[in-house]
């Protein structure tokens, strides 16, 4: 089967690019014929203007030359469901199957706070697609508002799992943060947290790893007189986000909206007593008390104890990262990842009617 995958530069940051890393070499190029088109970049909105005219105008070659059986979107919500959408319709009036895999995590501003014009051109769209897969069972329940259910599949995201010794050079007081810096991911209620660890342990060191609102996160440490607790790396990949998750003994992720975070795999991936909060997908990897601490969004009290309770109990500690770990390996592995993605792309295969 050929199949013709949207995907962004592999250079792009966050999730999606993650996942979509994670298949190039893998077993899946092994079983179906893939041709990768990206419709997404980095850069100033030019740059992103430009490659999506580039993408579509690939698309629009390979439909004319080397029909793909079936096209598999990876899409968010706000920009990104305009930018795919051209992809859909296209696939659509040509009778190819169209997966659309959905990574978003902000529905509310997207379709359910939306214009009854703007929800109809959802509507609109997703009705071409043949399925549509999403990261979790909540996501699952919350799309049943654009289309019927059994056209939805699930399809939990995956981490690579490290082979042992995965915790070389270890810390139990290093507390790591992954991701975009900035209100989504919690990361304002952070320093707040923080200077309550620090009155009781003040031999906790905190690694804010990634971009975004750097310089208004870094002022909200220092106006608490945190600074020099914190360090600001940037977005790290590769090596030395490895580095960082062989180092670290926790791992704080206290977001507001999220589908199912590739960075709370890794950690789980890695061993690392996580704390996190009930959203999205989370409570699917997470097991409160067992495999790491779930808190409501936002509630400072409760990540502060759970912090305070991984720094000063060890025992504590590599249980829940030892559960952590063993969880990802039984259930969140690349090959089973890529083992239902190949089923879903069969089901659409035959539902598409090529």
């Amino acid at each position: 089967m050929h199949v013709c995958m949207i995907v962004p530069n592999e250079m792009v940051k966050g999730g999606i690019a993650s996942v979509v890393n994670g298949y190039r070499e893998s077993d899946l190029e092994k079983r179906y014929r893939i041709t990768y088109i990206e419709s997404y970049q980095n850069g100033s909105k030019w740059d992103k203007l430009g490659k999506a005219l580039k993408g579509y105008a690939a698309f629009r070659r390979l439909l004319r030359k080397d029909r793909p059986d079936l096209v598999h979107i990876h899409s968010s919500f706000g920009p990104s469901f305009y930018r795919k959408m051209p992809f859909i319709l296209w696939s659509a009036s040509r009778r190819i199957p169209v997966v659309n895999h959905i990574h978003g995590a902000e529905f509310d501003a997207f379709y359910e706070n939306a214009s009854g014009a703007k929800k109809k051109r959802v509507q609109k769209v997703y009705g071409k697609c043949t399925r549509l897969v999403v990261l979790s069972k909540e996501w699952a329940a919350r799309l049943q508002q654009i289309v019927p259910r059994e056209r939805i599949d699930i399809l939990e995201n995956y981490c690579r799992i490290p082979k042992a010794p995965f915790d070389t050079g270890r810390n139990n007081k290093q507390v790591l943060f992954l991701g975009e810096l900035g209100e989504r991911k919690g990361c304002f209620d952070i320093p707040a947290v923080w200077e309550q660890v620090k009155k009781k342990c003040p031999d906790a060191t905190l690694v804010m790893a990634g971009d975004g609102e750097k310089e208004r996160v870094k002022e909200a440490f220092f106006r608490k007189g945190l600074a020099d607790t914190v360090s600001f790396p940037g977005w790290v990949r590769g090596e030395e986000k490895e580095r960082f998750l062989r180092e670290s003994g926790i791992f704080l992720f206290p977001s507001y909206h999220e589908g199912m975070p590739m960075a709370v795999l890794e950690a789980m991936a890695y061993g690392l007593g996580i704390i996190t909060t009930t959203v999205g997908g989370i409570p699917q990897l997470i097991q409160d008390g067992e495999s790491g601490v779930l808190t409501a969004p936002g509630d400072i009290k409760a990540m502060a104890e759970a912090l305070e309770r991984f720094l000063t109990d060890e025992a504590y500690l590599a249980a829940c990262g030892k559960a952590a770990r063993e969880k990802a390996q039984a259930q969140y592995s690349l090959g089973r990842h890529l083992e239902k993605l190949g089923k879903i792309y069969e089901r659409a295969y035959i539902e598409g009617g090529s």
